[in-house]
């Protein structure tokens, strides 16, 4: 899939003096059905997280709290992201190269993902990566 397939996806913010409130359903506000969450926290100084390519999987990632840099790539182009608002994410849809890094001090990063965690469909080599959409 190329990199104009994915983006920045708004979600309904219903605003109230108490706090606000937001909400994601799968297959509504993202273009897939919610199989798995997980969430990165405690990311030490200077460190990255992903840096690998999914076959099948289609995520979602929203800045929970603080703030992180996400770099898409398709093997042709890349897109970077700077998340920082709990209220929008990123759509990232299978066969993207990924990087996640800049994560400010207490930064939460919550995916939500279309599938349960499968060792299978994850391509760790970016050599691999770019034989497999004919970038190489």
């Amino acid at each position: 899939m190329p990199l104009k397939d994915c983006g920045i996806i708004e979600l309904p913010k219903v605003t109230d003096p108490r706090g606000n409130l937001t909400f994601v359903e799968g297959g509504n506000h993202i273009p897939f059905d919610i199989r798995r969450v997980y969430y990165l926290y405690d990311v030490p100084g200077g460190a990255d997280r992903g840096e690998h390519a999914h076959k099948a999987l289609h995520q979602f990632v929203i800045c929970m709290s603080g703030s992180f840099d996400l770099l898409l790539d398709d093997g042709f182009d890349k897109k970077q992201f700077h998340l920082n608002r709990s209220y929008y994410g990123v759509y990232v849809c299978p066969m993207m190269w990924r990087y996640l890094d800049n994560f400010s001090s207490g930064a939460v990063c919550m995916v939500l993902a279309s599938e349960p965690y499968s060792e299978a469909d994850y391509i760790r080599d970016r050599g691999e990566f770019l034989r497999a959409v004919g970038a190489a």
